[in-house]
């Protein structure tokens, strides 16, 4: 089985930073892209940022040059980095990974369980 344990969310007044930790662990073979989601009261989940095994990245408008997303592959874990945050970006931040299992023959996406991120002065 393989797990994902996100970390670091947190209270934070606008303006300020956050990191955000996702670390995969269990019957790992490999990862590719890891990605990171959003989901504010009332609303649906909405797409962060995605980045590939080689650190290839993109990032959903709405957090683009205040948001960066990367990963340490030797760690299986995946980071965001929020910078100048805004209360909209108040929301359970959800990481996914397509990972493949040891003995596995394909990719199969695993979810954390979530991290809340209030932004609220």
């Amino acid at each position: 089985q393989v797990q994902l344990v996100e970390s670091g969310g947190g209270l934070v007044q606008p303006g300020g930073s956050l990191r955000l930790s996702c670390a995969a662990s269990g019957n790992i073979f490999s990862i590719n892209d890891m990605r990171w989601f959003r989901q504010a009261p009332g609303k649906e989940r909405e797409f962060v940022a995605q980045i590939s095994w080689s650190s290839g990245s993109i990032h959903a408008g709405a957090v683009k040059g205040r948001f960066t997303i990367s990963r340490d592959n030797a760690r299986n874990t995946v980071y965001l980095q929020m910078n100048s945050l805004k209360p909209e970006d108040t929301a359970v931040y959800y990481c996914n990974a397509d990972v493949k299992s040891t003995g596995g023959t394909d990719y199969r996406a695993y979810w954390g369980q979530g991290t809340q991120v209030t932004v609220s002065s």
